[in-house]
């Protein structure tokens, strides 16, 4: 027998993400996607699948009352979308996928969903944005034989650009702290409103989220210099033998070197022997002509309006199976 319980107490949720959650990516941590609850305070929903007294389901879901609808949890949004990726419907078999879904008692809309979900062509699902991949090891560990991937054409074009930037003097800085909010600031100047550091919420998790990762030995900041200038910052985290670059910002006056730090980071993964690097959803172009992999993330968009919307305590049983 299938049951479902509905969850809305924080702690319980935490304990019961621990319990059942992977741990593939650093997404995966409820550190981190409590350093965005704690900024957006969305009402926690979680439905959790039980067979024979033992869990075999989460969907893990927040209410965002802002816009009437349930979202992976913790919901945080900017302009009408979520920024942490991966998301995922933990789910022993399609029967409790599908039941889980079933009890979802409003309209939902689940972004960055991972390819599993899609598998089992639900109603509703669509393609949502593409993430891009960089694995080392399809060269070799050779950034030489990476480079290879390019025209001898494209290669000179890409060496004239960067040779220009180099001469100006390039030095790399690691690791230093205080270069977070230097990229706020460039990212902030670059993106002006239509920057993810403008809403104060995201900001602040994001300090958060940092301070963590530092605490916890798994940041890594990457700050380029052109002359003594500070030309661009990337700030990343390493999960495992994985590193994704979750934000980073550049000069104006120094146009072209988002495609030298990118470069950077693609020969120093090589070097390092690291599994994968994530550089996120988000084309912008470059990912494309980086020759990256992608990988397709998806939404789940469940219009069902409901008559009132009823949160159900720990306590309370829904009968769905």
């Amino acid at each position: 027998m299938l049951k479902i319980r509905a969850y809305e107490d924080l702690d319980e949720c935490r304990k019961i993400w621990q319990r059942i959650w992977p741990n593939a990516c650093v997404f995966d941590s409820w550190s981190v996607r409590d350093c965005f609850q704690k900024q957006y305070n969305n009402r926690p929903y979680f439905l959790v699948a039980e067979r024979h007294g033992k869990l075999c389901g989460l969907l893990a879901l927040s209410w965002i009352e802002e816009r009437q609808c349930f979202s992976h949890f913790p919901g945080e949004m900017w302009q009408g979308k979520t920024w942490l990726e991966q998301n995922r419907i933990a789910a022993s078999d399609t029967d409790v996928f599908k039941t889980l879904l079933g009890c979802i008692q409003g309209v939902a809309d689940i972004r960055y969903l991972t390819h599993e979900s899609m598998l089992l062509d639900e109603e509703g699902m669509s393609l949502d944005e593409t993430g891009y991949l960089f694995f080392p090891g399809q060269y070799g560990y050779s950034f030489k034989e990476y480079m290879q991937q390019f025209s001898g054409k494209s290669r000179k074009k890409l060496g004239r650009e960067l040779d220009r930037l180099r001469a100006l003097g390039l030095s790399m800085r690691y690791d230093n702290f205080s270069d977070v909010d230097l990229m706020f600031r460039m990212n902030l100047e670059t993106f002006k409103k239509w920057s993810y550091f403008n809403d104060s919420r995201f900001m602040n998790a994001f300090e958060n989220l940092f301070a963590w990762l530092h605490q916890k030995g798994l940041l890594r900041v990457t700050t380029l210099l052109l002359g003594g200038k500070e030309a661009a910052v990337d700030v990343g985290a390493f999960w495992g033998s994985s590193y994704t670059v979750l934000a980073g910002g550049t000069h104006p006056e120094f146009p072209g070197v988002a495609k030298l730090i990118n470069f950077h980071h693609l020969e120093w993964a090589c070097c390092q022997r690291l599994e994968e690097v994530d550089f996120l959803c988000g084309n912008f172009g470059w990912k494309e002509r980086f020759h990256l992999t992608r990988r397709p993330l998806y939404q789940l968009h469940l219009p069902l309006e409901p008559e009132i919307l009823q949160i159900h305590h720990a306590e309370e049983r829904i009968a769905c199976a």
